[in-house]
């Protein structure tokens, strides 16, 4: 069974700080270069939500 890793930014929107947080965690956590990513987006185009499966 897969596991997901999520983020939601704390703000609303996520910041830069929180997406490199987010890789870092995904890569400690087994993510790989070809891993797909799931973004949930803002109507106004900033990232709101990420999400990816873990093998």
């Amino acid at each position: 069974m897969p596991r997901t890793l999520k983020l939601t930014g704390k703000w609303k929107n996520i910041t830069f700080e929180e997406l490199e947080d987010f890789v870092r965690a995904a890569q400690a956590a087994g993510a790989h270069h070809h891993t797909e990513i799931t973004a949930e987006v803002s109507s106004s185009g900033k990232i709101k939500g990420l999400e990816i499966e873990l093998d």
